[in-house]
């Protein structure tokens, strides 16, 4: 797993973006704001890079083949579960990407067994305070846990179970088209499947006040 925070020059940013990003994720970058487009663009090159990295081969080596449930797989996809092809060939390599509060967080498992699956999340706390959270996200069991809790506790402990939830459907592929309040992930097992568990910030490198989860299993 790699973090690193959303710093990058401008002229870089660009310079790097044209360099090493595909079309379809340069034609999604131009339909963005201005902030939004930087973090979008940072977040790729960061992917494409550590992806790079664990594989030992130049960046530029590698062409991005996003996958859809409901749009497809290739290279005009530049949404969905990330994967790249190495020279032509799908590259051996899991990848899950997520961002908050200007900090990338990556997670990569080179040559995974057939059928294991990835996902990884993190979560501002902050964004966890609005009316109606509870209803939308969290199951009655969870509701219960996080009973008599208030403040930072509370809003803590909503993020770390967003997290979890989070990076639990991408593991599946999902995303939320899955309803989060039906998805209970209290315990390291999920629906009868483990491979579920917090990660802390010292193995992160996160800040502190960040919550993250990953989720890593043999699916089916």
């Amino acid at each position: 797993m790699d973090a690193a925070p959303a710093l990058y020059p401008e002229p870089e940013l660009e310079c790097d973006s044209r360099s090493l990003l595909d079309g379809a994720e340069l034609v999604r970058a131009r339909a963005m704001t201005p902030r939004t487009r930087e973090d979008f663009l940072y977040g790729r090159l960061a992917q494409r890079r550590f992806a790079a990295g664990l594989l030992g081969v130049p960046a530029s080596d590698l062409t991005a083949w996003y996958s859809c449930p409901r749009c497809g797989t290739g290279a005009d996809i530049s949404h969905g579960r990330p994967g790249y092809l190495l020279r032509g060939q799908a590259a051996p390599l899991l990848l899950s990407l997520s961002r908050a509060a200007g900090w990338t967080l990556l997670a990569g498992v080179v040559d995974p067994d057939p059928g294991e699956q990835l996902g990884i999340d993190v979560e501002d706390p902050a964004r966890a305070d609005f009316d109606g959270f509870d209803d939308v996200v969290l199951t009655p069991a969870e509701q219960r846990h996080l009973a008599g809790l208030a403040g930072t506790a509370l809003l803590q402990g909503r993020a770390r179970l967003w997290a979890r939830k989070e990076a639990w459907l991408k593991m599946l592929g999902t995303g939320l088209q899955t309803a989060p309040d039906t998805l209970d992930v209290l315990a390291p097992a999920v629906n009868g499947r483990a491979g579920l568990r917090d990660l802390p910030p010292a193995e992160t490198g996160l800040p502190a006040d960040l919550v993250a989860a990953v989720a890593l299993a043999v699916l089916p």
